[in-house]
């Protein structure tokens, strides 16, 4: 990606790159390197990828206003989250994948599992327990071009980003979607039992069929208030399969984790919501009940 330094005036662009103060910005002038004005410091605001800006003078002097914003790493207006989980090395973690999952759903972003490794682990389960609850699931094999071309259309004309955790496959995946992005990836770790993180910052690719796609830093455990923090009188919402079940608990207040008359807790119990999902709300629960007030702020 050719980039140069110039003086626009008043273009509109998106930021592809955030780095030691300096904004990689795409627009019909082409890629150039910009800052940004000092105000947005003093008004609490950082621009970040995938943000439209306008830039004047070479500088950016307005962030258009953002439709939902993840805050670390910093990455704005994103249509869809991917999450890339593997059948193995690492094996999948269903409560690192449900809080994904929430945050995505509390920001209004689209959540996509894709399932890599399926040729060394079997994916029934993992796929069964998030088709069931309406979420879109890929599964990903390389010995068939066809399973790359889904993810491929998938990303066509949208702003999306990859995560899960480190050695899921998330830079390989990206690289067989398009290989002229060349992203590094690293080996498993066998004594750690996860990848190395080879991510170092929030980047937006283009990519040759349309769209962006941001490769973010992987982790190995995941706390919620990494991307965002979720009261537990909202956390209800942000699991799909428990929509149109409050009305029918028999309190009003119910936490849907243990009361007795819980719509939910009875929907788990006859197999409509997956145990897995009800679990990952419970210990997402216990954690929001420790949130403090200012830590919202």
């Amino acid at each position: 990606m050719a980039v140069v330094v110039v003086n626009t005036t008043n273009v509109s662009g998106i930021i592809l790159k955030c780095l030691g103060g300096l904004y990689t910005v795409e627009s019909p002038d082409g890629i150039f390197e910009c800052k940004a004005r000092g105000i947005f410091r003093s008004r609490g605001i950082s621009p970040a990828a995938g943000d439209r800006v306008i830039v004047s003078g070479g500088v950016i002097s307005e962030i258009e206003e953002r439709k939902n914003f993840i805050i670390r790493p910093p990455l704005a207006n994103l249509d869809q989250l991917i999450f890339v989980v593997s059948t193995v090395s690492p094996n999948p973690n269903y409560l690192i994948l449900d809080k994904f999952i929430a945050i995505a759903e509390y920001k209004g972003i689209e959540p996509v599992v894709a399932i890599t490794k399926t040729d060394l682990g079997d994916c029934s389960e993992l796929r069964e327990v998030y088709e069931k609850i309406g979420i879109r699931v890929i599964t990903v094999d390389y010995s068939d071009s066809g399973t790359v071309d889904a993810v491929r259309e998938l990303l066509k004309g949208r702003i999306s980003a990859f995560t899960g955790n480190s050695g899921a496959g998330k830079s390989t995946l990206l690289n067989a979607v398009d290989p002229k992005l060349n992203i590094p990836t690293g080996e498993i770790s066998q004594k750690l039992g996860r990848g190395r993180h080879t991510t170092r910052h929030a980047e937006l690719y283009k990519l040759r069929d349309g769209g962006y796609i941001a490769d973010t830093p992987g982790f190995s455990t995941f706390e919620t208030a990494r991307y965002d923090m979720i009261r537990k009188e909202e956390l209800y919402s942000c699991f799909r399969e428990f929509e149109g079940l409050a009305e029918n608990c028999r309190f009003r207040d119910c936490s849907h984790t243990c009361e007795k008359g819980c719509a939910v807790l009875e929907a788990v119990s006859e197999g409509k919501i997956p145990k897995t999902r009800h679990e990952s709300y419970c210990a997402m629960y216990e954690e929001a009940k420790q949130i403090k007030e200012w830590e919202l702020k």
